[in-house]
């Protein structure tokens, strides 16, 4: 934009992280966790957020940690209740709540999770006696006008969500809602209840999203790629306190060229099987060929976005996340450091950056 101010003043031109306000974020959105951390530590968090700090010590205090999974399931209770009450849909809050909001774009692969979530299915079906822990998968997000692929995307998920939730063999094992008009006030419930935040661009498109923090902030893990601020998040918080997959930026770069998508759908049954089951007519009875647009994203035009060569990383990687929310001490552990490590991610600190 303006390359000779660039070359005159290079110390002027540097990034900024950005942020997000704790006191929307944690202090109006989830009063209850607000409270329990101004319980812990005082309330100076509220003006710097850096002070979260102080709550890494209580995530080896077993007390502090019941106290915290209490909280969590309140706001989980609290959420259940209001999409009955809004939209008469029944969830568990001692379900996994597996949420996926931001705005729809095929590089932010709502798709991807959408094709785990038949992977999932594809599994109960063929064993109706799975040991496994029950999953509440929560979309919202909206598509610009014209955006046909976006929208056929939520189609899909809705499609899912109505044979899914519907289907007696999952017994309520599996749940998937698309909550509609995504908004602040709709976040602002919403994040706080998430246990997993999706956050799986493929790596290199994303630039720096800011959904991520918010849950982060909240105590949700983050499943995610190397992509954007996640980055951050993980050089903050450590890998081993979130679950990550898929290609790096690099190993997009170098795949890109000589990327095949129907070698990955030949070679891996469990993406043959639930794209079978796509584009047999399984979620569109009475809607003929609604779907072929996705399949011919996917196999002919190439998979832009690399669904098909992330998607047994992401599976495998939601695997952990099951793993580990079996093990509701260790789960908590790690839920409460990421709120302890979300201070950077103030917008207090991104404008005091600018400032200076």
């Amino acid at each position: 934009v303006v390359p000779d101010f660039d070359q005159m003043f290079p110390e002027r031109f540097n990034s900024k992280t950005n942020g997000i306000t704790q006191r929307r974020w944690l202090l109006q959105a989830n009063p209850r966790l607000a409270e329990l951390v101004t319980e812990a530590i005082g309330d100076g968090w509220i003006t710097d957020l850096s002070r979260l700090r102080g709550l890494a010590p209580l995530a080896e205090d077993a007390s502090f940690r019941e106290r915290f999974r209490t909280v969590k399931r309140e706001v989980k209770t609290s959420f259940t209740e209001y999409m009955a009450a809004k939209h008469g849909w029944m969830a568990d809050p001692d379900s996994i709540f597996d949420v996926h909001a931001k705005r729809l774009h095929e590089y932010k692969r709502q798709l991807l999770n959408a094709l785990h979530i038949i992977v999932l299915y594809n599994r109960l079906r063929a064993n109706p006696k799975l040991d496994m822990v029950p999953r509440t998968f929560l979309f919202s997000a909206k598509a610009a006008p014209g955006y046909r692929m976006a929208k056929l995307v939520i189609k899909l998920i809705s499609n899912i969500a109505g044979v899914v939730n519907s289907d007696p063999l999952v017994r309520d094992r599996i749940k998937v809602y698309f909550l509609p008009n995504y908004r602040v006030s709709l976040a602002e419930l919403l994040i706080p209840a998430a246990d997993v935040s999706e956050q799986i661009s493929t790596a290199g498109t994303e630039a720096s999203g800011t959904g991520n923090m918010k849950f982060m902030l909240n105590g949700a893990l983050t499943l995610g790629t190397l992509d954007g601020a996640n980055i951050e998040i993980l050089e903050e918080v450590g890998k081993e306190n979130m679950f990550v997959f898929g290609l790096t930026a690099a190993e997009v770069e170098r795949l890109s060229p000589a990327y095949d998508p129907r070698r990955y759908y030949r070679d891996d049954p469990e993406t043959r099987e639930a794209l079978d089951l796509i584009f047999s007519g399984y979620f569109n009875k009475g809607e003929p060929g609604i779907f072929e647009p996705v399949r011919a994203t996917l196999l002919d035009h190439g998979d832009r976005y690399m669904h098909l060569v992330d998607l047994p990383s992401y599976s495998e990687a939601q695997r952990r996340v099951e793993a580990l929310y079996r093990d509701r001490e260790q789960w908590s552990r790690k839920a409460i450091l990421n709120v302890a490590c979300s201070g950077k991610f103030s917008s207090d600190r991104t404008i005091a950056e600018y400032a200076k």
